[in-house]
């Protein structure tokens, strides 16, 4: 939905139509605010978009999988499913493809299932320590979505945390002895990285380096500290699976433009704001595809960096945005995607006979099976140097959603980490990108024997690429870093991680810059809607 506007003041201007600009935009409007999102592209929905890339098919200029959205209360609070949205469940959710010595590894939403397949590929003892691993990890993983969809607080998240130390354990005795110790073993769990909350937990290699390439999904790698809880949203999977939208990653935002219509909100497409400045007693917004758009509350939900670009232009104080930019890290590029239109979907050798009609196509392809191979990426990139061996991720969801691609044509979508933004000698992606897809098809091939002749359509988005059709600044699909230490109520800066903006009362922040990161999630989207209500009143 697009709209034309003459200036004027509203309730709330949204920069930025992303889906966490359109979940706060729809959200406020729901409420009875007049709202009005403005935004850079033609096309709306940032990386929760989906195109005509090749003829006849649809394809996602984003996210494919959304995983953390089903578990947030955002789709029923907006009603999305009554504005088209309807997702199928990515049942296989996960699989990982065998080697020499040991069978393919298929995670199903059915826990026993999944217990059969691992003790199927690598033994009755590591089946048996995934059981408990997700029966541990289950509550942890569902505290910490539950954190994702409020303001990061340390009290909040003490007392959410408080309640879990049930599934630690501890020799220490007496009622505060034990609670002491249970406690701490717990914070440390949380903290560790992934890679040894694997090594404390399982034997086998190749679940290992599946769980592994499914934490790193986040971007950092599993020997990196805090990683663990990454690892440990799998065991949510067995609760929801990851749901494929049907139409593409774009139908969720097909759906929160028809909600937002339906409440009297407008979109601007191609009006790309070039400033934030205060305006009397409210805040004015400057396009450069139309007129000035004014309002009481700013919601920011495009990139911070691009925001403090946007508060710089606007006589926002240079020094206090300087000292916040130094402190944000945004990183070096996390991966690429190669978008495949093919006349056939991928063949993994060595899969059960018990699988769906669909086989492993509805699910996350983790094309890993020694972590050797993502320690080996990661260091490639941490120098600028192109992976030898990519890690893939392949989701050929034609399978589930027909409507992809055309008759008896398929689409298969291939994510591989980790790829630098800045490439070594003076290198540009523009020369690196063939380099790169060129691998990135030869792992596919190399699991899928013969895959690479049944591709009829190529579609590559290098870290640059991404950076310019997606303003995912430096080739960061979570804008800003996954570590740790910018995480929480330290995202993207601790002045900031209260979605407010210190010294600009009004503006709000929300998108993956924000807590609680990148993914289709919502969360910030929703945080910001709220303040935005709650300052109203």
């Amino acid at each position: 939905m697009t709209a034309s506007a003459a200036h004027g003041h509203v309730d709330a201007v949204v920069v930025g139509a992303g889906h966490n600009g359109l979940v706060a935009a729809a959200y406020l409007a729901q409420a009875g605010r007049s709202v009005r999102v403005v935004e850079r592209d033609t096309v709306p929905g940032g990386a929760v978009s989906t195109i005509e890339r090749f003829p006849g098919y649809r394809v996602d200029r984003g996210s494919s999988a959304h995983l953390m959205i089903r578990h947030a209360p955002i789709l029923d609070e907006l009603s999305l499913a009554e504005y088209g949205l309807h997702y199928v469940d990515c049942d296989p959710w996960a699989f990982s493809p065998g080697t020499d010595t040991t069978a393919p590894i298929v995670f199903r939403t059915d826990l026993d299932a999944t217990c059969a397949s691992i003790e199927r590929a690598v033994g009755a003892a590591d089946a048996d320590a995934y059981r408990r691993f997700v029966g541990v990890w289950r509550p942890r993983a569902r505290a910490v979505m539950e954190s994702f969809y409020s303001s990061p607080d340390p009290a909040r998240f003490a007392t959410a945390f408080s309640g879990l130390t049930g599934t630690a354990t501890t020799a220490r005795t007496g009622p505060i002895g034990r609670r002491t110790g249970a406690m701490a073993s717990l914070t440390q769990e949380l903290m560790a990285s992934g890679d040894s909350l694997l090594d404390r937990w399982f034997t086998a290699e190749p679940l290992k380096a599946a769980l592994a390439w499914f934490g790193a999904q986040s971007g950092p790698p599993m020997n990196a500290p805090g990683t663990a809880p990454m690892i440990g949203f799998a065991a949510l999977q067995h609760d929801i699976p990851p749901g494929r939208a049907i139409g593409g990653s774009g139908a969720l935002t097909a759906a929160l433009l028809r909600r937002l219509a339906a409440d009297g909100g407008e979109v601007l497409l191609g009006h790309a704001a070039t400033s934030i400045a205060p305006c009397g007693d409210h805040w004015r917004v400057e396009t450069d595809g139309g007129p000035a758009q004014c309002a009481t509350t700013i919601v920011a939900a495009c990139h911070v960096l691009t925001t403090m670009d946007l508060l710089a232009a606007g006589g926002h104080d240079p020094d206090t945005l300087r000292r916040w930019r130094s402190q944000i890290v945004v990183g070096d590029g996390i991966g690429m995607a190669v978008r495949l239109g093919t006349d056939a979907l991928p063949e993994y050798p060595d899969l059960p006979s018990d699988l769906p009609a669909h086989g492993v196509h509805s699910g996350l392809g983790l094309l890993v099976t020694d972590r050797a191979q993502l320690r080996r990426a990661h260091a490639s990139a941490s120098v600028g140097e192109l992976p030898e061996r990519p890690a893939c991720v392949a989701m050929g969801y034609s399978a589930i959603d027909p409507t992809l691609a055309p008759a008896g044509r398929h689409l298969v979508n291939v994510w591989a980490q980790w790829h630098p933004y800045r490439l070594t000698g003076r290198r540009t992606w523009a020369e690196a990108g063939p380099e790169a897809a060129a691998a990135v098809v030869a792992e596919l091939d190399r699991h899928a024997p013969g895959f690479a002749d049944r591709i009829v359509h190529t579609h590559v988005q290098t870290p640059a690429d991404l950076e310019q059709e997606l303003g995912l600044l430096g080739g960061n699909i979570m804008h800003v870093e996954m570590s740790i230490d910018q995480m929480f109520f330290w995202r993207p800066h601790p002045d900031l991680a209260g979605h407010r903006v210190p010294g600009a009362d009004g503006i709000l922040l929300a998108g993956a810059s924000t807590h609680p990161g990148g993914g289709v999630t919502g969360a910030s989207g929703r945080i910001s809607a709220r303040l935005a209500l709650r300052r109203r009143r």
